[in-house]
C-alpha cells in the first residue's frame, strides 16, 4: 500500500499538468460543457492504456539498443500535434463539430502519441508484467476521469466567465497555438537530446 501514495501522486501532478489532451479537454467544456463533453473520455482513456502498454511491453526494450526509437516516437508525436493544430486553426468556428477537430477520434489519437504517456510508462508505472500493472491501470483510469473533468470544467468556467470574449473560434484558436507549442517543444527537445 505505500507504493501506491507516490504513485498516485505522481499520476495526478502529471496528468493535471497542461499538455495536448488536457487542452483538447478544457476546450471542449468551453464549447460544449462539461456533460456533452464526457464522451471524450473514452478517447482519453483508450489513447493513454494502448500508448502505456505499447511502450512498456513493446517498445520498453528497445531504447538501450535502438535510441532512434524514443526520439523517432515523439517526432511522430509532434508531427501529429503541428497537424492537430492546424486542422483546428483551420476549422474554428465552423458549425459541425466533427470538422472542428475536438472529437472522441482527436482525443484518442492525439492522448495516443502524448509524451506523457511516456513519462507514465517509463518513470512513474511499477515496472511489472501486463497482468500484476492492471490495478494500477484501474487506479490510473479514476485519477484520469476526474483530471479530465477538471479540465473541462475549468473551460466552462473560463468560457463562462469570459464575458463573450472567450467564443468558440477563439478557444479553438488559442487551442491550436498551445498545440503547436507543444509540438515545438517535443521537437526542441528531442533534437537536444541528440546534441
Amino acid at each position: 500500500m505505500s507504493e501506491l501514495l507516490p504513485f498516485v501522486l505522481a499520476v495526478l501532478a502529471l496528468l493535471a499538468t497542461p499538455g495536448p489532451t488536457n487542452t483538447l479537454m478544457a476546450a471542449s467544456g468551453a464549447q460544449r460543457g462539461v456533460i456533452r463533453s464526457l464522451s471524450l473520455l473514452a478517447g482519453e482513456l483508450g489513447g493513454y492504456f494502448i500508448a502505456i502498454t505499447v511502450w512498456t511491453e513493446l517498445v520498453g526494450a528497445a531504447p538501450a539498443g535502438q535510441p532512434l526509437v524514443p526520439a523517432i516516437a515523439k517526432l511522430v508525436a509532434a508531427a501529429f500535434l503541428l497537424w492537430s493544430a492546424w486542422k483546428l486553426w483551420a476549422n474554428a468556428g465552423h458549425a459541425d463539430l466533427v470538422r472542428r477537430g475536438i472529437t472522441l477520434g482527436r482525443v484518442f489519437t492525439t492522448t495516443l502519441v502524448n509524451p506523457k504517456a511516456l513519462v507514465f510508462a517509463f518513470a512513474i508505472f511499477p515496472h511489472l508484467g501486463f497482468l500484476a500493472r492492471l490495478p494500477y491501470l484501474g487506479l490510473f483510469a479514476l485519477l484520469a476521469i476526474g483530471t479530465a473533468v477538471g479540465w473541462m470544467a475549468l473551460g466552462t468556467a473560463a468560457a463562462r466567465s469570459s464575458g463573450g470574449l472567450l467564443t468558440s473560434s477563439r478557444v479553438e484558436r488559442i487551442t491550436a497555438i498551445a498545440l503547436a507549442v507543444f509540438a515545438t517543444l517535443l521537437v526542441v527537445q528531442t533534437a537536444q537530446s541528440w546534441s
